[in-house]
């Protein structure tokens, strides 16, 4: 069987060293199957692991393969829709609880660091940087919402503040959250990893899925073994491919891109981002950046419909970077990659059940490093009969792509398209 390896990438030749995990070659029982050793599913089988399951992940490749080992790495709390869009959505009772759920993430991901002692650049700070008076309103109008629901580690920037945080010229204003803040995301997943193993769960790489045996003890098929199990996760996201066909209908794959700078030197590092915190721009085709413990600049942006890969990543990125901070041109770039991310056409996760024991999450939509880590508390939660906060999820309502597949990738980058015009023209 081929071995499928990281894509090339900062994060995987900066990735802390790992035993290599065998591909699953046998016949096994288990309590719960996990179906992608992503964040999704190393969170769903720490949780499963704390309450006494048995737990097995199935990893097509490596440990974080897919968009958990490949994002730009930052902490950012709440949905891909805020909170008031889905009061207006579902009302207020379910949107109550998906608000106090909205900032939990970051919390799990700050335990998990301390509890297994992960080394993963864990650093505290996050900033949403205005472009437009409109969307510093929108922000100012986001920091009273996100205190409805207890949220009190904001600030707003003024336009002074905010150069005093991020040396680029572009802003008016922007928010900073002391609660969010950015990892190495390779190396978090790498860390959660060996914390299921030291529970005593099994993760089996380049074992890929190919076949879901439903029934009242489920049985997942891989190229050269079987698991038998009580319940499954489905984690694979953006990577799951057709093995579960209704879920494939309702989301779509996307491609973001990102690039990692030469090491910059403490003196222009420290001059681009002073306080080290990451960065992400209002814009609905947004650009992200920030440091790494070795002071590259990380930077990302844009969006593939369809998930493919572009031919030339930097061209793409580069002139976003240089746009942010010209005092980079002569900089070199030293990796370029992309990766893939799960869009719904509502922007909310799918959550949800499938007869009786096969569980589901997917389609974060760009919001995947905290609600990730959210989900997999909630998934192990409703598995021990505790369902309310996992129906609050899986009661939003879902919609297929208009045209379905054939046509959802030409929709959704029409819609991308005329964001784009929103962003550009300050509509």
């Amino acid at each position: 069987m081929a071995n499928t390896p990281y894509p090339e990438s900062y994060y995987a030749a900066s990735a802390n060293a790992v035993p290599p995990r065998p591909a699953l070659q046998d016949d096994v029982e288990t309590d719960v199957c996990v179906i992608g050793a992503g964040y999704t599913g190393l969170s769903s089988a720490l949780f499963l692991l704390e309450n006494g399951f048995r737990v097995t992940v199935l990893e097509a490749a490596k440990v974080g393969f897919g968009a958990s080992g490949r994002n730009g790495g930052q902490i950012v709390n709440s949905y891909s829709r805020d909170i008031d869009v889905i009061e207006r959505t579902v009302g207020p009772k379910q949107a109550h609880l998906l608000g106090q759920m909205a900032f939990e993430g970051g919390r799990i991901i700050r335990e998990r660091v301390a509890k297994y002692n992960i080394q993963c650049d864990l650093k505290d700070g996050g900033v949403f940087a205005a472009i437009t008076a409109k969307q510093m309103g929108h922000l100012e109008s986001q920091k009273r919402l996100w205190e409805r629901f207890g949220h009190t580690q904001l600030e707003l920037l003024d336009q002074r503040r905010i150069r005093e945080v991020v040396a680029c010229d572009q802003y008016v204003g922007g928010m900073l959250d002391m609660s969010g803040g950015h990892i190495h995301p390779l190396n978090l997943a790498l860390g959660e990893a060996a914390a299921v193993e030291s529970l005593g769960g099994t993760i089996y790489e380049q074992s890929p899925a190919l076949r879901i045996e439903r029934g009242a003890n489920p049985v997942v098929h891989t190229p050269q073994g079987k698991v038998r199990a009580k319940f499954i996760i489905v984690a694979g996201n953006a990577y799951l491919g057709n093995l579960v066909p209704e879920l494939a209908a309702k989301s779509m794959p996307c491609g973001t891109q990102v690039i990692t700078t030469e090491p910059l030197g403490d003196e222009l590092a420290k001059t681009l981002l002073p306080q080290d915190y990451c960065v992400e721009d209002c814009n609905y085709l947004l650009d992200y950046y920030r440091l790494t413990g070795d002071k590259r600049l990380i930077f990302g942006g844009g969006v593939v419909y369809g998930a493919r890969d572009p031919a030339n990543i930097e061209a793409i990125i580069r002139p976003k970077m240089l746009k942010a901070f010209p005092q980079l041109k002569d900089v070199k770039i030293d990796y370029a990659w992309t990766g893939n991310f799960l869009l719904t056409l509502s922007r909310l996760p799918q959550v949800g059940r499938l007869g009786d024991n096969i569980y589901y999450s997917q389609g974060c939509s760009g919001h995947g490093v905290t609600y990730t880590h959210l989900a997999g508390k909630v998934l192990a939660e409703a598995l021990r009969g505790q369902a309310e906060r996992f129906d609050a999820f899986a009661d939003l309502p879902h919609y297929p792509f208009p045209g379905g597949q054939l046509l959802r990738t030409p929709f959704a980058a029409l819609g991308a398209w005329y964001y784009g015009l929103r962003d550009k023209f300050g509509m």
